[in-house]
């Protein structure tokens, strides 16, 4: 079935779904995705990095392969693109550092997941499914849908 056709009878059911953006604005949606793509492995391992900081006191590698389920060459590979980045510092057989830029992203993208996460408990997703969904969801939300989502769970809480 062509899309026309698919369209035309979704319309008839009277389920138009959302037609086509314009080409502008579908561009930027998929542009955007794959920026986010770009950046979601790069955030998620610093901001474990510094929760293991936080709450152990210490970053291994082999603690965020184990977290991460990833083998430690996996994560020495990452470890050696985030030096490049500026973003960690390591010795080798020692723990990992966030540079400043790095626990700067770590911070954003904590407080981003933080809001994701709170919000699907808000929502009433059980704790183990808003973990799992706000692990992804971070990374692809605007600031501008973070806010309203932000905003909606503190008037939940109220």
């Amino acid at each position: 079935m062509s899309d026309h056709e698919q369209q035309r009878t979704l319309s008839l059911r009277g389920q138009s779904g959302d037609a086509l953006p314009p080409v502008e604005q579908h561009a930027q949606q998929y542009e955007t995705v794959r920026n986010a793509h770009e950046t979601e492995l790069i955030e998620d391992y610093v901001e474990l990095i510094g929760d293991l900081i936080r709450h152990r006191g210490e970053a291994r590698a082999a603690d965020i392969a184990n977290r991460m389920a990833v083998s430690q060459a996996t994560v020495s590979k990452m470890i050696r693109r985030l030096n490049e980045l500026g973003l960690v510092t390591s010795k080798p057989y020692r723990s990992l550092f966030l540079t400043e830029e790095g626990q700067k992203m770590a911070e954003t993208s904590r407080a981003r997941h933080d809001i994701v996460l709170h919000f699907l408990r808000a929502l009433g997703v059980d704790d183990s499914t808003a973990r799992i969904d706000a692990e992804g969801m971070e990374h692809h939300v605007s600031d501008e849908t973070l806010t309203i989502m932000q905003r909606f769970t503190e008037q939940k809480m109220k």
